[in-house]
C-alpha cells in the first residue's frame, strides 16, 4: 500500500497572524479520510507572523514535537520551562496529565516557519515532561538521522510511544534507505524542496503513506524530510 497526499490537498487556515496547513483533521478542518495515521495524529505546517504567537493554552495526553524550519519559536510552560527553538532543534513536550504552554515569534521582522507534530502516547495520565535537543545539519546530510524514539536511542528525544522519527537532508546524488518491519507503517513528510520516495516524486508539503518493506529516498533537490516509523 502506498498513497501520496499532495500539499494542496491539506486543510488550510489563514488567521492573519498564523498561516497553517493541516495534514490531518484539526480544529475547523475535518476530513474523515485523514484523521491520523497509526498514532500520528497531527502535522501542522505553521507560519507565525513577527511579534505573534499562541497564547497560553492547555494539552493532555499527547506527545507534541516542534521542528523549526526558519526563524525562532519561544516556549514557556507550566512546568517552568522557558526556551527558544531554532532550526536544528527538536522539542518534545509530553502533555501527560495536563500542561499549559505558550509559543511566540518575538522577532520584529521575520516569520517563524515550523512543524508541530502530535503523536498519541501509549500511556496516559503520566506527569508532563519536556526535552529539547539540537541536531546539526551535518548529522542529517544524505542520511536519515533518528531524532525521536521510545528509548532515546542515538541521542534522540524520548517518546512515550513505539514510534521513531527520522530527519534527513537530500540533494543531488544523496540517497538513503529505511527498512520497515512487518506490521509497521511508514509516513514521509517533505518539509521543503523536492525528493523521490519509492519512485514517487514529492515536493514541499507532500507526503507518502507506505507499508513497503523498504523506503528509498533519492533524487533530492534541496530537500528536507521527516520519516515516521509507526505501529499500526
Amino acid at each position: 500500500m502506498e498513497q501520496v497526499r499532495r500539499s494542496g490537498e491539506r486543510g488550510h487556515a489563514d488567521h492573519g497572524w498564523l498561516d497553517s496547513y493541516h495534514s490531518f483533521s484539526f480544529a475547523d478542518y475535518h476530513d474523515p479520510q485523514h484523521m491520523g495515521y497509526g498514532p500520528l495524529r497531527v502535522i501542522n505546517e505553521d507560519r507565525v507572523q513577527p511579534g505573534q504567537g499562541f497564547g497560553t493554552h492547555g494539552h493532555r495526553d499527547m506527545e507534541i514535537i516542534s521542528y523549526v524550519l526558519e526563524g525562532a519559536l519561544a516556549h514557556q510552560d507550566s512546568m517552568g520551562t522557558g526556551s527558544t527553538i531554532v532550526p536544528g532543534d527538536v522539542q518534545r513536550m509530553s502533555a501527560g496529565n495536563g500542561v499549559r504552554h505558550s509559543e511566540y515569534n518575538h522577532d520584529k521582522s521575520g516569520v517563524t516557519h515550523f512543524l508541530q507534530i502530535w503523536i498519541e502516547p501509549a500511556v496516559r495520565g503520566i506527569p508532563p515532561s519536556y526535552e529539547q535537543k539540537h541536531f546539526a545539519a551535518a548529522e542529517k546530510r544524505g542520511r536519515l538521522r533518528l531524532i525521536a524514539s521510545p528509548d532515546g536511542a542515538e541521542g534522540s528525544v524520548r517518546l512515550h510511544q513505539d514510534a521513531r522519527v527520522f530527519a534527513g537532508l537530500f540533494d543531488g546524488a544523496e540517497r538513503a534507505t529505511h527498512e520497515l518491519q512487518r506490521g509497521r507503517l511508514g509516513y514521509v513528510h517533505v518539509a521543503r524542496g523536492k525528493v523521490e520516495v519509492n519512485g514517487q516524486k514529492l515536493a514541499a508539503g507532500d507526503a507518502l503513506k507506505t507499508d513497503a518493506a523498504q523506503i528509498r529516498v533519492e533524487a533530492g533537490e534541496q530537500a528536507e524530510i521527516l520519516l515516521f516509523d509507526l505501529p499500526e
